[in-house]
Protein backbone atom coordinates (compact mmCIF):
# COMPACT_ATOMS: atom_id res chain seq x y z
CA UNK A 1 0.00 0.00 0.00
CA UNK A 2 1.49 3.27 -0.82
CA UNK A 3 1.93 5.60 2.03
CA UNK A 4 -0.04 8.13 0.66
CA UNK A 5 -3.07 5.69 0.99
CA UNK A 6 -1.92 4.43 3.97
CA UNK A 7 -2.03 7.98 5.92
CA UNK A 8 -5.65 8.46 4.11
CA UNK A 9 -6.36 5.07 6.24
CA UNK A 10 -4.96 6.28 9.40
CA UNK A 11 -6.62 9.94 9.15
CA UNK A 12 -9.79 8.05 8.78
CA UNK A 13 -9.64 6.41 11.73
CA UNK A 14 -7.97 8.83 13.67
CA UNK A 15 -11.10 10.93 12.67
CA UNK A 16 -13.26 8.34 13.87
CA UNK A 17 -11.57 8.03 17.58
CA UNK A 18 -11.27 12.08 17.51
CA UNK A 19 -15.51 11.46 17.31
CA UNK A 20 -15.74 9.11 19.78
CA UNK A 21 -13.63 11.17 21.97
CA UNK A 22 -15.79 14.46 21.29
CA UNK A 23 -19.05 12.25 21.38
CA UNK A 24 -18.10 11.05 24.87
CA UNK A 25 -17.50 14.98 25.65
CA UNK A 26 -20.31 15.91 24.43
CA UNK A 27 -22.26 13.38 26.54
CA UNK A 28 -20.35 14.60 29.43
CA UNK A 29 -21.67 17.65 29.15
CA UNK A 30 -25.07 17.24 29.38
CA UNK A 31 -25.27 14.36 31.63
CA UNK A 32 -23.51 16.19 34.56
CA UNK A 33 -25.48 19.78 33.90
CA UNK A 34 -22.84 21.74 32.16
CA UNK A 35 -25.19 22.39 29.17
CA UNK A 36 -27.95 22.95 31.31
CA UNK A 37 -25.62 25.54 33.36
CA UNK A 38 -24.77 27.36 29.99
CA UNK A 39 -28.30 27.67 29.42
CA UNK A 40 -27.84 25.31 26.22
CA UNK A 41 -30.22 22.52 25.73
CA UNK A 42 -27.95 19.79 24.26
CA UNK A 43 -28.23 16.66 26.48
CA UNK A 44 -27.85 13.57 24.23
CA UNK A 45 -28.30 10.01 24.99
CA UNK A 46 -25.14 7.56 24.60
CA UNK A 47 -27.35 5.13 22.08
CA UNK A 48 -25.74 3.60 19.40
CA UNK A 49 -28.07 5.63 17.05
CA UNK A 50 -26.82 9.22 18.41
CA UNK A 51 -23.05 7.99 17.89
CA UNK A 52 -22.79 5.72 15.20
CA UNK A 53 -23.65 8.28 12.85
CA UNK A 54 -21.49 11.03 14.70
CA UNK A 55 -18.50 8.77 14.41
CA UNK A 56 -18.96 8.13 10.78
CA UNK A 57 -18.55 11.53 10.10
CA UNK A 58 -15.96 12.15 12.24
CA UNK A 59 -13.94 9.61 10.16
CA UNK A 60 -15.36 11.49 6.81
CA UNK A 61 -14.15 14.85 8.54
CA UNK A 62 -11.00 13.00 8.75
CA UNK A 63 -10.83 12.45 5.60
CA UNK A 64 -10.29 15.88 4.62
CA UNK A 65 -7.81 16.57 7.34
CA UNK A 66 -5.63 14.28 5.28
CA UNK A 67 -5.33 17.08 2.96
CA UNK A 68 -3.54 18.86 5.46
CA UNK A 69 -0.97 16.68 6.29
CA UNK A 70 -0.89 14.53 3.11
CA UNK A 71 2.60 16.06 1.54
CA UNK A 72 5.36 14.89 3.18
CA UNK A 73 6.72 18.51 3.98
CA UNK A 74 3.26 19.38 5.56
CA UNK A 75 3.73 16.42 7.87
CA UNK A 76 4.00 18.50 11.50
CA UNK A 77 2.10 20.31 14.02
CA UNK A 78 -0.70 17.72 13.76
CA UNK A 79 -2.68 18.53 16.48
CA UNK A 80 -2.29 22.14 15.80
CA UNK A 81 -3.51 21.56 12.25
CA UNK A 82 -6.59 19.25 13.80
CA UNK A 83 -7.53 22.20 15.57
CA UNK A 84 -7.90 24.88 12.64
CA UNK A 85 -9.36 22.19 10.95
CA UNK A 86 -11.98 21.38 13.55
CA UNK A 87 -13.53 25.03 12.38
CA UNK A 88 -15.03 24.11 8.80
CA UNK A 89 -17.07 21.37 10.53
CA UNK A 90 -18.01 23.92 13.40
CA UNK A 91 -18.84 26.14 10.80
CA UNK A 92 -20.73 23.56 9.29
CA UNK A 93 -23.09 22.74 11.92
CA UNK A 94 -23.42 26.05 12.59
CA UNK A 95 -24.46 27.67 9.45
CA UNK A 96 -25.80 24.62 7.72
CA UNK A 97 -27.19 21.67 9.80
CA UNK A 98 -28.55 23.74 12.67
CA UNK A 99 -30.61 26.61 10.37
CA UNK A 100 -31.66 24.35 7.53
CA UNK A 101 -31.60 20.40 8.39
CA UNK A 102 -32.99 20.51 12.09
CA UNK A 103 -34.50 23.87 12.17
CA UNK A 104 -32.65 25.47 14.90
CA UNK A 105 -32.02 28.76 13.86
CA UNK A 106 -28.62 30.53 12.81
CA UNK A 107 -26.05 29.04 14.85
CA UNK A 108 -28.47 26.74 16.67
CA UNK A 109 -29.20 29.90 18.95
CA UNK A 110 -32.94 28.44 19.46
CA UNK A 111 -31.12 25.98 21.37
CA UNK A 112 -29.53 28.97 23.80
CA UNK A 113 -27.46 31.79 23.23
CA UNK A 114 -24.10 29.73 24.24
CA UNK A 115 -24.35 26.90 21.59
CA UNK A 116 -21.89 28.18 19.18
CA UNK A 117 -19.21 28.06 22.07
CA UNK A 118 -20.41 24.90 23.10
CA UNK A 119 -20.16 23.19 19.01
CA UNK A 120 -16.60 25.17 18.53
CA UNK A 121 -15.48 23.29 21.28
CA UNK A 122 -16.62 19.72 21.07
CA UNK A 123 -14.98 20.56 17.47
CA UNK A 124 -11.82 21.73 18.61
CA UNK A 125 -11.69 18.09 21.22
CA UNK A 126 -12.28 16.42 17.83
CA UNK A 127 -9.60 18.48 16.00
CA UNK A 128 -6.88 17.83 18.93
CA UNK A 129 -7.72 14.31 19.11
CA UNK A 130 -7.64 13.62 15.21
CA UNK A 131 -4.13 15.02 15.02
CA UNK A 132 -3.27 13.23 18.41
CA UNK A 133 -4.67 9.99 16.92
CA UNK A 134 -3.09 10.59 13.00
CA UNK A 135 0.38 11.56 14.82
CA UNK A 136 0.50 8.57 17.30
CA UNK A 137 -0.56 5.80 14.11
CA UNK A 138 1.66 7.76 11.48
CA UNK A 139 4.82 7.73 13.51
CA UNK A 140 8.01 9.43 12.45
Amino acid sequence: MPKSSALFAVCFVAGLLGALVSSLALWACGEWGISTLIGVKIAPQLKESWLYPRLIFGGLWGLGYFFTVGIPRYRRHWARKGLWFSLIPSAVALFYLYPYVEHKGLGGFDLGMLTPLLVVVINLIWGMFTGFFTRLFWGR
